[in-house]
């Protein structure tokens, strides 16, 4: 893609920074911990140094003070060499700190924005249920009002950060009367359960943030891809969270967090992208290295074929992101756009890889190449954040609510 078309010289700054620290701090290690899937804490803490957990946000709030194009590219910057240090910022800020900084009131930004976007703490977003997956309204958890206090019960399911993370934003039934205009959403605080981690690397843990008690991290899951990033239960027993906590008005949960959704959408499809172009770079090295029948495999026309449908795509892929990424920054509406370029990318991330692993050959069967790895890490992304069904469904409605227009 061309670069003057989206990228201004602050982005093309943001991306050889990333790339260089994706290359020299991310690739020696990705293995291992996908591996042991262990939280990779001073790979987060490096990260947070060099402003990566709070891009998007002002140089006041504690950020980076740049913008929603230079956020995405961090995210497919790091996805090219690994996911899970790619959801790590992009889970933390989009879902842990944004629907803080859009949602909030002063003193709630005031109090936990700096914290999260310096990287201070991880942050999190409680969504999710057992019963609640595609059809967020389902939502169970409940919070009930009690003097100065709402009380929650509950438990939510595959929550980025569960674990480590120390603030979260919650979904809770207020109303359940109302349906989805009886949902709310409330900052929730824990400690985190890696204390040990968080205060070896000096980030991670906040002693001025006061755990609400009955609230905790709940079982660890041990996941297909994305294994160096932490996805537990968040549980919630009886939980008293100020009134004060409330996020926005009683009632408007639901209708903020689709918001914050759409947002989350690009950032899945630009991590999605990272991973199809850095299955893609691997193939492309490997048929320049491997030889059969007295040539390089990729001088092979039925080579030339699979290289070149990966290639295309990814530079539709990226044109489809960056656009949505631009819309946004603009202040423009972008929920199609969104969910056709998370919806383009995250199939194009299985196709590439699936493609990548073939074009290794039995090698690409095996974990001494990253491909495997790649395919595996692909997955998700046709699934969190609003399946590829879901996304066709949100294309569908836009289309056919344009007819009656014309």
């Amino acid at each position: 893609m061309h670069d003057s078309l989206y990228f201004l010289e602050h982005h093309l700054a943001t991306r050889e920074m990333v790339r260089a620290f994706a290359l020299e701090e991310v690739a020696p290690v990705a293995r291992h911990f996908d591996d042991t899937q262990e939280f990779p804490w001073e790979n987060v803490k490096k990260m947070a140094d060099l402003g990566m957990l709070g891009i998007p946000w002002s140089a006041d709030l504690g950020g980076a003070g740049l913008d929603t194009i230079s956020f995405m590219i961090a995210i497919e910057e790091l996805a090219r060499i690994c996911a899970s240090h790619s959801i790590t910022i992009s889970a933390h800020t989009t879902l842990g700190t944004s629907p803080i900084v859009n949602f909030g009131n002063a003193a709630q930004i005031e109090r936990y924005v700096p914290r999260l976007a310096s990287g201070k703490v991880l942050g999190g977003f409680g969504l999710t249920e057992p019963n609640a997956g595609s059809d967020a309204g389902g939502t169970q958890t409940r919070a009930v009002k009690k003097g100065a206090a709402y009380v929650l019960n509950g438990t939510k399911r595959f929550i980025t950060h569960g674990g480590v993370g120390e603030i979260f934003v919650v979904t809770a039934v207020t109303d359940p009367a109302k349906g989805t205009k009886g949902i709310s959403s409330f900052i929730l605080t824990k400690e985190t359960c890696d204390l040990a981690g968080a205060a070896k690397v000096g980030m991670g843990h906040d002693p001025e943030l006061t755990p609400m008690p009955g609230f905790r991290a709940g079982k660890k899951e041990d996941k297909l891809g994305w294994r160096a990033s932490d996805t537990r239960e968040l549980i919630f027993e009886d939980v008293e969270v100020p009134a004060e906590n409330l996020l926005g008005e009683e009632g408007r949960g639901f209708i903020n967090f689709m918001k914050t959704l759409d947002a989350g959408r690009i950032g899945i499809a630009a991590l999605s992208l990272g991973v199809a172009q850095g299955a893609f770079d691997e193939a492309l090295k490997y048929t320049g290295e491997r030889r059969q029948f007295g040539k390089r495999i990729a001088e092979f026309q039925g080579v030339h074929f699979q290289l070149s449908d990966m290639a295309t795509e990814l530079e539709a892929a990226r044109h489809l992101v960056y656009h949505a990424a631009w819309l946004s920054q603009n202040g423009q509406p972008y929920s199609k756009e969104a969910a056709m370029a998370k919806l383009f990318c995250s199939e194009l991330a299985m196709r590439n890889t699936i493609k990548a692993i073939q074009l290794h050959g039995g090698y690409g069967y095996t974990k001494d190449y990253p491909v495997e790895r790649f395919m595996r890490d692909a997955k998700i992304g046709e699934i969190g954040e609003g399946t590829s069904e879901v996304q066709r469904m949100v294309i569908a409605r836009h289309l056919i609510a344009g007819l009656g227009r014309e």
